[in-house]
């Protein structure tokens, strides 16, 4: 592995670094084998403030440029709507990503209505959303330390331009780790898009959404393509 590029980690909704990198065992994973680590929680996350107003999410990227202020260049590792932030900073910064893996993340970087049943039952206003994953995120939003408003803010936010001919900006290599039950694929349009960078998709069988962070399969394919070219 290159010693002297560091790996930035930017986590999925609901998450923040500690819980779903550092807790899940990557961060120590990649530190043990001499690399700088760069964790970030995003806006209305962990640590991060949380604001109650969507349009204070419109730069939500804007952590994550701090969080590796230090360094021309980084890996990327995201997940979810991580992987979403990472790839547009991603598309607005191309010379700043030596590497991008893309955890969870497919088709739906183009969906770009807010998931408005989910971001009610947030603020309380339904009683609960139909989805498996939604009432996942629903208790998840509701633990100590999270703010429900701020994260139903989030999902409000307004989002930068997602057409597919902006990701010809990007043209390092890339990963996209996907189950093969994760709602948000399938790879194949986001392969595509990437028309300029050299992209390699993992499928995971039998794997949901949230359970992609987790599995073993994900992590050897991520670390692997992290060490390519070193």
């Amino acid at each position: 592995m290159p010693a002297d590029i560091p790996v930035l980690f930017v986590h999925g909704f609901t998450s923040s670094f500690d819980r779903g990198w550092r807790q899940a065992g990557w961060a120590d994973l990649v530190a043990d084998s001499g690399r700088p680590v760069l964790g970030v929680d995003l806006l209305g996350h962990g640590d991060a403030p949380k604001p109650h107003d969507p349009l204070a999410y419109a730069d939500v990227g804007a952590r994550v440029l701090e969080a590796m202020e230090d360094h021309e260049v980084v890996d990327g590792v995201g997940f979810s709507a991580g992987a979403g932030v990472l790839l547009d900073l991603a598309v607005a910064h191309p010379a700043r990503f030596r590497r991008l893996a893309l955890l969870g993340m497919g088709a739906g970087y183009f969906r770009t209505d807010v998931p408005e049943p989910l971001a009610l039952a947030l603020e309380g206003k339904v009683e609960s959303v139909g989805h498996p994953m939604g009432q996942a995120f629903v208790r998840f939003a509701n633990s100590p330390g999270q703010d429900p408003l701020a994260l139903a803010a989030f999902l409000r936010r307004p989002l930068p331009d997602r057409s597919p001919e902006r990701l010809a900006t990007v043209t390092g290599p890339v990963l996209i780790v996907l189950g093969e039950r994760d709602g948000n694929g399938p790879a194949e349009p986001l392969a595509s898009a990437l028309s300029n960078a050299s992209v390699t998709v993992k499928e995971l069988r039998g794997v949901d959404h949230l359970g992609t962070p987790t599995d073993f399969g994900c992590i050897d394919a991520t670390l692997s393509f992290l060490e390519d070219g070193a």
